[in-house]
């Protein structure tokens, strides 16, 4: 099947549903991908006490959208940076389930240098819609089409400017990247550094969605004590690149109830995770 250009006309195309199905090994396996450890997240990767299920692992079934959208969409995998991220979940993730997809390209904008495309994917099971995501990719060189620069977010769920309630601070581990590479995200820009240097990277560095994961899994600690019921949303923009090694600090501002502003850093103070929001049962 020919692949479609990016262009407006890509807004709206839908792909086929997909069964996606998970077993609690696939959970824990996520869990230590995204940094769990035992002395905090046992219950997260120990079956003796579940599992419980990270909120975040839903973008791991949720990327079957992107999966579909490389699929349909002309593009280099080497160009392609993930830009936006955003989980919605109607009911805590069970630890073994099966669920039908679907997804749909739900924007294109023109940068300049750059297309950003946005995919939307709602998992639903028997009981009902499950979970929904939302990414935003920026396609490197892939703008200049004529499109619309589409809407600017500056201002939106920024830091306040005061001290962070909690501070949660989590090391990256060498094996971080090929341990999270396991539950789905192949991307060889994550371990191969002649890979990462044909996209013009100094080597390889953490999956944004596993930063996504360590910020998502300090948030459902402190403002959850890590009950995943009580975890409503999260959405956030990835900002800077996460090395093997690093130190991800987990800013928190709690703004109202249930919801709180979260902001992740390196321990050199690189903001990798922007205008970021938590929503949670209090």
């Amino acid at each position: 099947m020919d692949k479609k250009p990016i262009s407006n006309d890509l807004v709206g195309i839908a792909f086929e549903p997909r069964e996606v199905s998970w077993t609690q090994k696939d959970v824990m396996l996520y869990a230590l991908g995204a940094g769990a450890r035992p002395e905090n997240d046992l219950d997260f990767i120990y079956e003796g006490k579940g599992p419980k299920v990270l909120p975040t692992y839903a973008v791991i079934p949720g990327g079957v959208g992107l999966g579909g959208m490389m699929g349909k969409v002309d593009m280099k995998l080497e160009m392609l940076l993930h830009g936006e991220q955003s989980i919605e979940l109607y009911r805590p993730l069970p630890p073994s389930a099966t669920v039908s997809v679907v997804g749909r390209i739900t924007e294109v904008w023109d940068k300049g240098k750059a297309a950003v495309l946005g995919v939307e994917s709602v998992a639903s099971d028997a009981d009902g819609e499950l979970f929904k995501t939302h990414a935003t990719l920026f396609v490197r060189g892939a703008g200049g089409f004529g499109g619309e620069r589409g809407p600017s977010s500056a201002g939106t769920n920024v830091a306040p400017d005061r001290a962070p309630d909690i501070i949660v601070e989590d090391v990256t581990r060498p094996e971080q990247g090929a341990i999270y590479r396991l539950s789905g995200d192949s991307n060889p820009i994550h371990i191969d550094p002649d890979f990462a240097k044909l996209g013009g990277f100094e080597g390889p560095f953490v999956h944004g969605l596993c930063t996504y994961g360590f910020i998502g899994r300090a948030a459902l600690r402190a403002l959850c004590g890590n009950d995943p019921s009580k975890f409503r949303s999260i959405s956030g923009r990835f900002a800077d690149q996460v090395y093997f090694g690093d130190t991800i600090v987990t800013k928190i501002w709690k703004t109202g109830a249930g919801e709180a502003i979260i902001q992740g850093e390196t321990q050199k103070g690189n903001i990798v995770l922007s205008q970021a929001k938590v929503t949670y049962q209090v």
